[in-house]
């Protein structure tokens, strides 16, 4: 049985470094914008596990902005922490920032919200802890993660005409 004690939100927070290389970028030498992506889903994951002590899946990842290139050489820093927990599923919020190794400056290069589903042994979803917020930022960040969850639910219902026209291509 999970423990369904509250969990303080700064208890999941998660830091991660990857040094940027000439296989993880671009033609333009920054960073794939795909490779960002994966390492902000770990990053994330991890957050999320932390919170609930279960497997985590990715369920949506959205408002994904790329605000500036991490160029080769560059250090890029994640850090998550979960917003807002729910019944079995999580949102989690992630930045990059790239840290120039030589003079320490650093920009926001990146920033993404992810909703992550807690599931057990058999990818059943399980309940996850309540997020004990304890500053008037986490209540606020908590609010705005209710508001947007409201949103994402009701986007997952409608909007759905383009999935008719991703019909598989023959011979592919």
């Amino acid at each position: 049985m999970t423990d369904m004690t509250p969990k303080r939100a700064k208890d999941t927070e998660v830091v991660m470094t990857q040094l940027i290389l000439p296989p993880d970028a671009n033609n333009l030498n920054a960073a794939f914008g795909g490779k960002v992506m994966q390492w902000i889903d770990i990053c994330g994951a991890v957050a999320a596990q932390r919170h609930c002590r279960q497997v985590v899946v990715t369920a949506s990842m959205d408002d994904l902005h790329f605000h500036a290139p991490i160029k080769v050489g560059m250090v890029a820093l994640l850090h998550s922490r979960v917003l807002a927990a729910f019944r079995t599923s999580m949102e989690v919020g992630v930045t990059v920032h790239a840290e120039n190794p030589l003079t320490g400056e650093r920009t926001l290069t990146t920033s993404a919200l992810l909703t992550f589903v807690a599931i057990d042994k058999d990818g059943q979803r399980v309940q996850v802890p309540p997020l004990l917020t304890e500053t008037d930022a986490e209540r606020e960040a908590f609010q705005e993660a209710q508001e947007r969850r409201v949103q994402r639910l009701a986007r997952q219902k409608a909007n759905q005409s383009w999935l008719k026209v991703m019909k598989p291509i023959a011979g592919a």
